[in-house]
């Protein structure tokens, strides 16, 4: 039997450049990303309206309602808990997807396994992801969508390169946890949201301050 052709490169699909996060039940931690990633996008004017970010769960069920405890610290981060529903992850939600990000690496490998040539270059966990981007591998792009797809590549590339810290790139579940536990992941998560936010748009990540870099 002949081998699957391989995926194209990451890139730029269509008018938007979507991110899909996920995790088990898209109750606590993927919809708290993806809120928090939606919120630091539309930080730069316009830049919202090239970015579509989505999340799922590999057990959800379906219409369930974020958990109560991730949408207050959601609104703590300057986040939009409304409307938040849980889904179920399919093949078509990772195929329409030029980002995957898993909580955990579960969640990277149930993307993989749902499309293995689409995911493979496209999925990482969360915090895998924030490890491995590097500003400069956007360096000349400056629409935010060209410079996330640039990101993707270059953390691509790099990974297996680079072992410091991958032994932290998994988000444990706090659903039911204390509400200390319950803000300790949301740190957990908004540490990463941060730095793929400042590289998308081309800023500084100075601490949790997101600033213009210094243009030649």
């Amino acid at each position: 039997m002949s081998p699957s052709p391989a995926a194209p490169l990451p890139g730029r699909r269509g008018a938007h450049f979507r991110v899909l996060v996920v995790c088990t039940g898209n109750l606590h931690r993927s919809p708290l990303a993806e809120r928090l990633l939606t919120a630091r996008l539309a930080a730069s004017p316009g830049t919202s309206e090239s970015f579509r970010v989505s999340s799922a769960g590999t057990a959800a069920t379906a219409g369930t309602p974020m958990d109560p405890a991730a949408a207050t610290l959601l609104v703590e981060l300057g986040g939009d808990p409304r409307g938040a529903l849980a889904r179920r992850l399919t093949a078509l939600l990772v195929e329409d997807a030029d980002l995957v990000l898993g909580a955990a690496t579960e969640h990277r490998e149930a993307a993989v396994r749902l499309s293995p040539p689409w995911a493979l270059r496209r999925a990482f966990t969360l915090r895998e992801f924030g490890r491995l981007l590097r500003p400069e591998d956007a360096a000349g792009a400056t629409d935010p969508a060209e410079r996330a797809a640039a990101l993707v590549r270059g953390a691509a590339a790099r990974r297996g390169t680079d072992g410091n810290g991958a032994d932290d790139d998994d988000v444990a579940d706090p659903y039911g946890a204390p509400m200390r536990v319950a803000r300790e992941t949301a740190a957990r998560i908004a540490e990463p949201v941060e730095r793929i936010a400042a590289a998308v748009l081309g800023l500084r990540h100075d601490g949790e301050r997101l600033t213009l870099e210094s243009r030649a």
